[in-house]
């Protein structure tokens, strides 16, 4: 697939401002027909350009913490960043270049819950040689609106 033309990112950005927004809105809105709307909708969703998703609150819905751990690898790095993706609680995991090889996002129900993924489990993958917690105490922004600037 070629890259998100101006239409596509039009269609973008307004799923972005409304997830729900029915595509005959969407296309008054970025002046195309419904039809085409659905069509590059289908495209982009499946070639992995975005999806629609329901963004929820972790803290509304009962977990209490939320942290960034830093990962520092012995040996290869997709290993290691395949096996903390498969954890659960884990919803963003990238591989790094500066303080630390992998970063992962957790979200978890207690500190004790966090305490034993960390110690636990991600401490106990092959490759893992150090961790660092980042406890979130606030969420200051959390933003999807950059795709289409």
């Amino acid at each position: 697939m070629s890259l998100p033309d101006a239409q596509d990112k039009a269609i973008i950005a307004e799923l972005q401002r409304d997830g729900r927004a029915p595509y005959a809105a969407i296309a008054e809105t970025v002046g195309l027909s419904e039809t085409a709307v659905r069509k590059r909708v289908k495209r982009l969703t499946d070639a992995g350009v975005m999806q629609i998703v329901a963004v929820t609150d972790p803290m509304q819905l009962g977990f209490a913490r939320q942290a960034m751990i830093g990962i520092r690898v012995s040996g290869e790095l997709e290993p290691v960043a395949e096996a903390v993706s498969a954890l659960g609680e884990v919803d963003y995991v990238v591989i790094t270049a500066g303080s630390y090889d992998v970063l992962a996002e957790v979200v978890c129900e207690s500190d004790a819950h966090l305490l034993e993924l960390v110690s636990q489990r991600i401490r106990s993958i092959d490759g893992v040689r150090e961790t660092d917690t980042l406890m979130y105490l606030k969420l200051q922004q959390q933003s999807y609106a950059w795709g289409v600037r």
